[in-house]
């Protein structure tokens, strides 16, 4: 394999195994393949067929998203922001994301924006949960990205009604029509000759499948040796519901039907038995997940907009749950999600001790290998993957330069990301995707959004203009 090495590097954030974790590494040697990193550390002698200057550059694990949605999501933005259902804690979701109509020859474009914002914030691997379509496959492995689809499939749809009450719509016959296109999905997947594409098993939401499915899809799961990745305990609404049905939280309920498990993923899991907005008093939820050995997807931004928070990182972290980070929906900035994990776990936790970048950072990266049963992803460390981004440390966000790691998640985010390499192969340069069109889909994107907006009167139940559900953050003036 054609050898490239990154001479004397500023820092690197390499993996050491004796202590399980991340360290830095200065003015050092990083060499890497097509199949992965070959030696880290020291100075390389060895044959090499290409030589990248390491002079102020931190090379950087690539961050492993375990939880994102491509879809409608990237056209999404700057609709709902300050909307909610007050009747439904105020979370928007129910209400205003099922308003949003998108048609199939948008589908590319909106994915194909969402991979070049991942790649740009140094994701090399991610979860994608979605609706299965033709470009799908196509389009992740153009990108060159390390990546797994989650094709969601559900029995139930959601309805508000009359923006105070939450139903539910139960089609079983639809529900297991979506369920044999997902493993299709899946299969194809883990079976694409790129190597780099795998498969999710994604039930959509605990409480839109029924118990039978729920199992059933673990079971399937567990035979073909692929995650699991369910929305479990995110909003109160679904919380209240199970609590309604079963009596039980999510988290327990999961348990009693045997799906807990370590390869099992919850998306988001805010709402557990010890949370404050919970009528429980008890606080079994966290041991549940740890003696299961369940990961749960942390994604801070998307639920903060609406007033919510996890309680807290640092506590389900020193419980001994592993804890993931994802970035849901827009803006698919994997830095900026991690900046907001730590302050939304320090306010939570009620201490600036609650997680450390450290924490955070691994979080990033060797929680989302651990979550997706991987050990070559998220490390620099021989023998590992070589997907790995280059930070700019003379990027004005990271100067001066004391604590790299620091600097880029609490000042630079993805503005001081130069490269970003998945297999050795570069993916991301100069701030854009090298193997896909960003900038024309994003020039798509403004008449995608159009279209939605003015879908919006149609698909809402009550019939109200985008005026009203989308109101602009100001009044327009007229010109004199």
């Amino acid at each position: 394999m054609p050898r490239t090495v990154i001479r004397n590097a500023h820092t690197i954030v390499a993996y050491d195994a004796a202590r399980g974790g991340h360290a830095y590494m200065h003015d050092a040697d990083v060499v890497f393949d097509a199949n992965g990193f070959v030696e880290v550390g020291g100075h390389y002698d060895g044959p090499f067929e290409r030589e990248i200057s390491g002079r102020d550059r931190m090379v950087l694990p690539g961050l492993v998203n375990v939880h994102c949605h491509s879809g409608e999501e990237p056209i999404s933005k700057s609709l709902f922001e300050d909307a909610g259902t007050a009747g439904l804690w105020g979370q928007a979701m129910y209400e205003y994301s099922t308003l949003i109509e998108i048609g199939d020859d948008a589908v590319q474009a909106a994915l194909t924006v969402m991979l070049g914002d991942l790649l740009r914030s140094g994701v090399t691997t991610f979860v994608d949960i979605a609706g299965p379509h033709d470009c799908w496959l196509p389009t992740l492995a153009q990108s060159g990205a390390r990546a797994y689809v989650a094709p969601g499939f559900r029995e139930a749809a959601w309805h508000v009604e009359d923006s105070h009450r939450l139903d539910f719509r139960w089609n079983e016959a639809r529900g297991r029509e979506a369920f044999t296109r997902a493993l299709e999905a899946v299969d194809a997947a883990q079976a694409h000759p790129s190597g780099r594409l795998g498969g999710v098993i994604a039930p959509a939401q605990v409480e839109t499948c029924s118990p039978e499915l729920l199992q059933e899809a673990a079971e399937v799961a567990r035979s073909r040796g692929v995650p699991i990745t369910i929305h479990a305990a995110q909003t109160m609404a679904e919380h209240e519901e199970l609590l309604r049905r079963h009596g039980l939280t999510a988290v327990h309920y999961l348990e009693k039907l045997g799906i807990l498990g370590p390869d099992l993923i919850l998306g988001h899991c805010i709402f557990i038995d010890s949370h404050s907005w919970t009528r429980q008093r008890t606080a079994l939820d966290l041991e549940r997940l740890a003696k299961s050995g369940t990961s749960v997807a942390h994604c801070p931004v998307t639920f903060s907009r609406s007033g919510m928070v996890l309680q807290s990182l640092g506590r389900y972290r020193t419980s001994g749950v592993n804890v993931a980070i994802g970035t849901d929906s827009y803006p698919f900035n994997m830095l900026e999600e991690m900046r907001m994990a730590m302050i939304c776990a320090r306010i939570a936790g009620g201490s600036v001790f609650d997680v450390s970048t450290a924490d955070v950072f691994e979080a990033a990266t060797l929680a989302g290998a651990k979550a997706l049963g991987r050990s070559d992803i998220g490390r620099i460390a021989k023998g590992a993957k070589a997907d790995f981004s280059l930070i700019d440390l003379k990027h004005p966000g990271m100067q001066p330069v004391y604590d790299p790691l620091r600097n880029l998640l609490h000042c630079a985010a993805e503005r001081a990301v130069a490269a970003v390499y998945v297999d050795g192969a570069c993916v991301m340069e100069n701030d854009r995707p090298t193997m896909v069109d960003y900038d024309g889909a994003l020039q798509e994107l403004q008449a995608v959004q159009d279209f939605a907006v003015r879908r919006l009167q149609v698909n809402d139940p009550r019939g109200r203009p985008a005026s009203e559900l989308a109101p602009l953050s100001l009044p327009v003036l007229s010109h004199p």
